[in-house]
């Protein structure tokens, strides 16, 4: 075990030592040959004691903790000379009053609303993402911070000066008890039922920081440590009985949400943005596209990290520094790893102390603000661990006159801010690694665009509107009644592959309770699904949430997943988005965008139903069904409800794979249609085991359509139906009233043509598998197109007959030209 010890023990910190007492010890090199003489006389020739070994080893305890106590004593006195040198003498105090008495006058009508409605948002979302494991559910009711505001600088303020940087100081002091945050939870076990937290007082106390920046187009502001923070809780008990006494651990849960919120956000030298725009345009950012370009570093080395042994060495003379720079850099390989929130993206590997990326990502912000984190790894060679050296941030922040802020935490605590007046501008901006002596990144941001509530986007300098009322808000109609349009186009560079290297890629959609899946593309980390899925559109803000799978035989593998915010679509228009892949390092999706009002549907039905259509539903099968049986099986049947209608398919027992294969038959009138799969009990209720919504009003007329539902409510299972919109007018009509024939084999030879040039630049890149699959779409296509054409040639023919028929009906009616080639 003693070898092992010695085996693991750092040989660069001997090394360091080592140079470190010859350097403050000239004689050493003499002084030990003479206790090795000394000692081999004690041993070979005349015993002096045994306490010679001793002795040494307390001298080398005794030299190292000098030489630890020296480099804390530099330490303390490099920190001291930076506050002497960029700290001017600190104002006189100046005191208040008069700011806590303007502040008590427009507290109550004007500064606790427009606070209470800004910061609701996110503490509802703040506290979703980080729930007790005693609820679960949290919906946010009411927030009103009350009529008392907080106390500002009640001993005085001081304003100082950090370099160019100017500073004012104050006390925060807030301590009401009028304030109202109600919050319903449903409970998780052991409790059940549903209970009313309200948080009715609270207590804030701590100095604050303001910084104003950009020339005062924003103020930076912060908190010089953790402030004092307690919440006064109340319960309540809901529509379950519950009784009104204090939930175990709420009150802590919340008090630690609150304050890891400020020590994350607005503790020094984390500090929050206060906009000051000259122009105030009233539109609610809702999200944006930022293009994140990491450029460079430079002065990399292990010894400057923290944590890293060899940075002890910092009180070396310069050259003995340039040498263990040599040292620590020589063999240095990193990369950077870009976050923002779950979406992370990871530059390539590069060796040495300068290393240059050149790396650009595609990064999606959910918010008008987003924090990007950039950290950086030590990659070591035959080794699938990488070491964390050090990381940095940037954040950014959408004004009120569609201009950006950037800002981040500069060397020493000080402050680097930027401005983009337009979606569009470059800026470019070197940061230093926290905690770390030297090392800078070097890092260029776009903001491409902006995404608004009312539908509108600043896009490169440009603002894109949508139609405007006087009020300036948008006149797009309210989320009522609307169909969102989701085409899940293709995919690049997915990263997931199973144990004979290829990948399976499908995606799941998931948009309020409804989730829908696209095919499985076999063998193609770029695949093309051009699938097209529908969603009734959901108001207050709901996200659509899309997964992407591998799939394997052993099991489906995650491959990344991703959130799409769908406020502010505006009809008629599509918006194309690829979307980067959270929680993965490669990997976009290409979606298209439509939302679209159902008016011309309700003229469709209303049509429909004159011409006494109805929907023909066939119940095919389903699988991967839950067991509800302690047997580990089920005995499944599936409860169809169109309206007021009710049927019910066969029952099949012990299956989680019915085969029903019953057809089913309602008259068209534009109902939902609802199925229920149910597990039959001859004595106990029957138990759900999956429900789904069957989509049919935009289906064309007489076409079938053969889908697989995912059930919702439940962890897995399928139903695999066949639905038809019957319409017998418009069965014998021709099919020239909706897409005609000649148009459909125009719009396959285009596609043909398309998947002739991907066959081209896959034969260019070798990529064999990918090819063989275009070449089987390619036939595909081909025989759908003979169909078509055959097709056109039938209504050809007929369509001559007809004529010839017409031209022999005017003959037979017309005398005069029935009697012409007589008289001739």
């Amino acid at each position: 075990m003693g070898r092992k010890i010695r085996r693991n023990f750092s040989a660069a910190e001997v090394v360091e030592f080592w140079n470190n007492l010859l350097q403050e010890r000239p004689y050493l090199p003499y002084f030990v040959p003479l206790i090795l003489l000394v000692w081999a006389f004690e041993r070979w020739v005349l015993s002096f004691s045994n306490l010679v070994p001793l002795a040494i080893a307390v001298w080398a305890t005794v030299q190292y903790g000098s030489y630890q106590r020296r480099i804390l004593v530099e330490d303390l006195n490099r920190k001291w000379k930076q506050v002497i040198l960029h700290t001017s003498p600190i104002t006189p105090l100046e005191h208040c009053e008069w700011l806590n008495k303007l502040f008590m006058e427009v507290w109550a009508n004007f500064v606790s609303p427009k606070i209470s409605i800004r910061f609701s948002s996110v503490v509802e979302k703040r506290l979703k993402h980080r729930k007790s494991r005693l609820i679960e559910r949290l919906e946010l009711q009411e927030f009103s911070l009350g009529s008392c505001p907080p106390s500002l600088g009640l001993h005085g303020t001081r304003w100082s000066t950090s370099g160019d940087q100017k500073i004012m100081r104050m006390g925060f002091d807030w301590d009401t008890n009028d304030m109202s945050i109600m919050l319903l939870a449903k409970l998780a076990k052991p409790f059940m039922g549903t209970a009313r937290i309200v948080i009715n007082s609270i207590h804030i106390k701590g100095d604050l920081l303001l910084m104003p920046i950009l020339n005062g187009r924003a103020i930076l502001y912060s908190f010089v440590s953790t402030p004092d923070v307690r919440l006064g809780v109340a319960f309540g008990s809901g529509s379950q009985s519950l009784p009104a006494t204090e939930l175990p651990g709420v009150s802590s849960w919340l008090v630690k949400i609150f304050t890891d919120t400020l020590v994350k956000t607005m503790v020094e030298p984390r500090r929050r943005c206060y906009s000051l725009p000259t122009v105030d345009l009233r539109k609610k950012a809702v999200g944006g596209i930022v293009y994140v370009t990491v450029i460079s570093a430079s002065k990399l080395s292990r010894n400057s990290f923290k944590g890293s042994p060899s940075r002890r060495q910092q009180g070396c003379n310069s050259d003995g520094f340039l040498e263990e720079q040599l040292i620590n850099t020589k063999d240095l390989m990193t990369f950077v790893e870009v976050e923002l929130e779950e979406l992370t993206r990871r530059t390539n590997v590069r060796p040495g102390s300068f290393p240059r990326w050149d790396s650009t990502f595609n990064m999606v912000l959910h918010e008008d603000t987003g924090t990007l984190r950039f950290h950086l790894y030590e990659c070591n060679p035959g080794s699938v661990k990488y070491d964390y050296l050090a990381s940095c941030e940037i954040k950014v922040k959408y004004v009120a006159d569609d201009s950006t802020t950037f800002w981040a935490i500069g060397p020493e605590s000080s402050v680097i801010a930027k401005h983009a007046e337009f979606c569009g501008k470059e800026v470019e901006i070197v940061l230093p690694f926290e905690g770390a002596s030297s090392g800078d990144l070097k890092v260029k941001l776009v903001l491409k665009e902006w995404q608004f509530s009312d539908g509108s986007h600043s896009l490169n300098g440009f603002h894109v509107r949508s139609r405007q009322t006087f009020t300036g808000s948008s006149n797009y109609l309210l989320r009522t009644g609307r169909k969102i349009n989701i085409t899940v186009v293709e995919g690049k560079e997915l990263s997931g592959k199973d144990r004979n290297g290829r990948c399976n890629p499908y995606v799941k959609l998931q948009y309020g309770k409804v989730i829908q899946r696209t095919k499985t593309i076999p063998h193609s980390s770029d695949p093309i699904w051009s699938q097209k899925f529908e969603f009734d559109e959901i108001g207050d803000g709901e996200y659509l949430k899309i997964k992407c799978y591998n799939e394997d035989i052993f099991g489906d593998e995650n491959i990344g997943s991703a959130r799409v915010n769908l406020e502010g679509l505006l009809e008629g228009s599509t918006r194309d988005v690829w979307v980067p892949l959270e929680k993965v390092n490669l990997g976009e999706l290409l979606l298209k965008i439509e939302a679209v009002r159902n008016d011309d549907e309700g003229s469709r039905s209303s049509s429909t139903n004159a011409e006494n259509g109805w929907i023909e539903l066939v119940l095919v099968e389903a699988k991967d069904l839950i067991a509800a049986d302690l047997r580990g099986t089920s005995d499944p049947y599936v409860r169809v409800q169109y309206g007021n209608i009710k049927r019910r398919t066969k029952v099949m027992y012990k299956t989680l794979n019915p085969q029903w294969n019953q057809t089913l038959e309602f008259p068209d009138d534009g109902s939902p249609l609802l199925l229920h799969v149910k597990d039959h009990n001859a004595v106990l209720p029957t138990s759900n085991i999956g429900d789904c919504v069957v989509e049919y009003q935009r289906l064309p007329p007489n076409q079938m359509s053969d889908k697989w539902i995912p059930l919702q409510g439940v962890k897995r299972g399928e139903i695999h139906v066949q639905i038809t919109r019957k319409v017998p007018e418009l069965e014998k009509k021709s099919s020239l009233d909706s897409e005609s024939s000649s148009a459909k084999a125009r719009r396959i030879s285009s596609q043909m043509k398309q998947m002739m040039i991907k066959c081209q630049s896959l034969i260019e890149d070798g990529n064999l598998e990918a090819l063989s699959t275009a070449l089987t779409e390619i036939e595909s296509f081909e025989d759908m197109q003979e169909e078509y054409m055959m097709q056109l040639e039938t209504e050809q023919m007929l369509l001559l007959n007809k004529i010839a028929e017409l031209g022999q009906e005017m003959l037979n009616s017309s005398p005069a030209l029935s009697r012409r080639p007589s008289s001739n």
